[in-house]
């Protein structure tokens, strides 16, 4: 961050006297106004419901360009990361900043690898839950839960600490989401097998059982580690300022990441994709393929208060650039499956033809985006609808942890405390309750 050229210069209308504030530059990006002395300086604070315009930090982690559809860790376009490289590499990009070397790759993997068992103790805080418990629920206590077993990790302003907690967290995030699916299926848990890659190993946990060797599909590998990918981490969203603003207060690792877990199970954040899955099973019981038109014109009404889900994006207006990628892998999934003529899958196909080609739709920029995309991917794999925001979870775990690392080592960063306007009543004295 350096001082831009020019700066601000905010007057008043009632007279009071103008204020200069600087104005910084990032290497690439808009301009920031610093507004950390407007109070000091006036008196008032400024007021951004929904941080739509406010920038709470300074990051070299990943930028996003909304406008021309560009997404980059650490500089690298999400398009070639995506191609040429697998998930773990991706992690050791996010949180050392660079892209390993084969040695270097190798060490991680097995250093990742290593860390995959969970304590035998966690299967009987599974047993706690309900069987037919939401897994999000059950994820969002597995992860604070690792607290109470790893106490040499918990030390978030310790950087060894911080280390061998991320390491731990990313390694285990898999068998975590494993378990709670297969807690819910009445299924034994299985351990990680260490020969297996990183995509690999999860499948296995999740649809293999002790009864018969599970073999892994190349096809749905590396699907899978293609959505770990697109969501390894994307910028200051709802759940990595979760993450960042409780990992302020200087409580342990696995606690903020397990507040960023239950921030993304909301349908507007991590939820999108089973929300994509179930307005899809909804127009299925109305009639499928058939009345996807009729299911449009009513999204088109906007007194009807029927949402397109899977569809345009909060910082994207144009196409999400994880989207064309997923769509890709979609039809390689769906054609490994077998897929294809499912009803399901074809009502899909019908509902983004027409998105894509619909004026109306096409003049609000609202094109498929990667929820769309990759709860069909899940879904053709055999990831029951209620677990995609955990395998969503799983992914951008290392997101999570790459941004809180950075806030930790931020010699500006403080804990957080949002300010407000407040609109209720002033001050009034209390009357005996005879009175009121």
């Amino acid at each position: 961050m350096k001082l831009a050229d020019n700066k601000a210069t905010l007057s008043f209308s009632n007279g009071s006297p103008s204020v200069d504030l600087p104005v910084y530059s990032g290497s690439i990006g808009p301009d920031v106004i610093d507004i950390r002395k407007l109070y000091a300086q006036t008196g008032m604070f400024t007021y951004d419901p929904g941080f739509l315009s406010t920038a709470a930090t300074q990051s070299a982690i990943t930028y996003i360009d909304g406008d021309k559809g560009e997404l980059l860790y650490r500089g690298y376009p999400i398009e070639q990361l995506a191609t040429t490289s697998n998930y773990l590499d991706v992690c050791h990009l996010l949180l050392k900043g660079e892209l390993p070397n084969s040695t270097e790759s190798a060490d991680f993997h097995k250093l990742v690898t290593n860390h995959t068992m969970v304590n035998e103790q966690m299967q009987f805080f599974l047993r706690g839950f309900r069987r037919d418990a939401h897994p999000m629920a059950i994820l969002t206590g597995l992860v604070g839960g690792l607290s109470a077993f790893y106490h040499d990790s918990t030390d978030i302003n310790n950087p060894k600490h911080r280390e061998i907690a991320a390491i731990r967290m990313i390694a285990k995030m898999p068998t975590l989401v494993a378990m709670s699916y297969k807690y819910g299926v009445g299924q034994p848990y299985m351990y990680p097998q260490n020969n297996l890659s990183y995509a690999g190993n999860f499948l296995r946990m999740m649809f293999g059982t002790p009864c018969e060797e599970y073999k892994v599909s190349p096809v749905l590998e590396r699907a899978l580690d293609r959505i770990f990918i697109l969501h390894a981490d994307h910028e200051q969203n709802a759940s990595t300022s979760t993450v960042r603003l409780c990992g302020s207060s200087g409580t342990n690792p696995f606690a903020a990441i397990a507040a960023g877990v239950a921030c993304l199970w909301g349908p507007a954040h991590g939820g999108a994709n089973e929300a994509c899955l179930n307005m899809l099973e909804d127009i299925q019981k109305m009639g499928g393929v058939a009345k996807v038109g009729q299911f449009m014109e009513q999204v088109k009404d906007k007194s009807s208060n029927v949402k397109l889900m899977g569809f345009g994006h909060r910082v994207y207006k144009n196409y999400d650039p994880r989207a064309k990628l997923m769509q890709e892998t979609c039809n390689e999934v769906l054609a490994e499956m077998g897929l294809e003529n499912d009803p399901l899958f074809k009502l899909a196909k019908a509902l983004e033809k027409i998105a894509l080609e619909d004026d109306y739709f096409v003049q609000r920029k609202l094109y498929p985006n990667v929820d769309f995309y990759s709860g069909i991917v899940q879904r053709a794999i055999g990831i029951p609808v209620n677990l995609f925001t955990g395998i969503f979870a799983l992914a951008r775990t290392v997101g999570w942890i790459a941004q809180l690392n950075e806030m930790i080592g931020d010699p500006e960063y403080k804990i957080g405390r949002p300010r407000q306007l407040y609109s209720g009543s002033v001050q009034r004295d209390v009357q005996p309750i005879d009175q009121r």
